[in-house]
């Protein structure tokens, strides 16, 4: 069984997949995985350049992300072509990584942007990970002190919206420190094992 699990920036989706990790439930990091591979695969980066230029690598050779995303955030249509390229290898690799783990009763795919389950997709459900605008804020801020509060709202505005997430949700997580996070893990965890011995 494949589960997805999504959630705005500072939701703490991965903070969830940690707990999912250790009930040893393997766990695939989409967006981990895509920054690898724009990094390793020769024809993710001859692709790039191709679209974006030289400059989308540094001299060194690794993937320049600051410039890349100064040319496509303010360009949908380019930030288009540049999924194209990428989503089709991340989601070719999260096959070949779910094959590897077909011993698991279940595993986990941890994406920012994901579909409803069998939507495009291989997911059989989908878990969001919710939490208040203003403390996604408060976490990132944290995490990530270079980034002020007004680069971090337009992030969140870029994401998809909560009612958006909402609408592909078949679980959700309230990560909000009112409801106790790991509970709610468990409840899913013991319902996924049931569900994979059907």
């Amino acid at each position: 069984m494949k589960i997805g699990v999504t959630g705005g920036i500072g939701s703490g989706k991965s903070i969830v997949c940690k707990v999912f990790a250790c009930l040893n439930i393997p766990v695939y990091d989409a967006d981990t995985r895509a920054k690898w591979l724009t990094n390793h695969d020769p024809e993710i980066r001859r692709a790039i350049q191709e679209l974006l230029g030289p400059d989308s690598y540094t001299e060194s050779g690794v993937y320049n992300r600051s410039y890349v995303s100064s040319l496509v955030f303010k360009n949908p249509d380019l930030l288009k072509k540049l999924n194209e390229i990428i989503h089709p290898a991340v989601g070719k690799d999260t096959d070949d990584w779910m094959g590897k783990h077909s011993d698991a009763p279940y595993v986990i795919k941890e994406a920012a942007i994901m579909n409803k389950a069998g939507a495009n997709n291989n997911l059989d459900f989908v878990i969001v990970v919710k939490a208040p605008v203003d403390l996604r804020l408060k976490r990132i801020k944290v995490r990530d002190e270079t980034r002020s509060e007004d680069e971090i709202r337009a992030i969140i505005e870029r994401q998809v919206s909560d009612e958006e997430r909402d609408s592909i949700a078949d679980f959700t997580i309230d990560n909000d420190e009112n409801a106790a996070l790991i509970p709610q893990v468990l409840k899913l965890h013991q319902l996924f094992l049931e569900k994979s011995t059907e």
